[in-house]
């Protein structure tokens, strides 16, 4: 079976990581390559815990961690289970990255310069979800920038 390149968004509880940040790298990327993964990128995805929108297990503030690696499929399911069980990952989301977009993908997760347009962005008020936006009156839009009334229109 092909290896497939995936993208892990960890969440984790600022207490347990307690300032110490290369350390839970190292706790991550050890269940990774206890799964046969191959860790290509890693980094922290802020410089500092943000405030979490509602409260996830108790805690209202997270550091968010990214990893690449590259693993088979059938790997993902054992790996899901130990973050699970790991009391520093508050979640964990695991997304298959296109083929087309390793290349860029690894090249902005391995750039420190791209940490510091990440923090432009998000001043500027970027989402950087895409669509959506300010309509006419001043609201806040959602999806793809239509308004309802379009609709009626025809």
């Amino acid at each position: 079976m092909a290896a497939n390149v995936y993208e892990c968004l960890y969440l984790l509880d600022t207490n347990k990581v307690s300032g110490d940040v290369p350390a839970a790298a190292k706790q991550l990327q050890a269940v990774l390559e206890k799964h046969h993964a191959e860790v290509l990128a890693s980094r922290p995805w802020d410089l500092e815990a943000r405030r979490l929108v509602y409260p996830i297990k108790k805690h209202k503030r997270g550091l968010y961690y990214l990893a690449y690696f590259r693993s088979e499929g059938k790997n993902l399911v054992a790996i899901n289970r130990d973050y699970a069980l790991n009391e520093m990952v508050l979640r964990c989301l695991i997304l298959k990255v296109e083929p087309k977009m390793v290349d860029t993908m690894l090249t902005l997760a391995k750039d420190e310069n791209a940490l510091a347009l990440q923090l432009i962005h998000d001043d500027a008020g970027d989402d950087g979800l895409g669509g959506g936006g300010d309509d006419r009156d001043g609201h806040r839009q959602r999806g793809g920038g239509r308004r309802r009334d379009d609709d009626d229109k025809g």
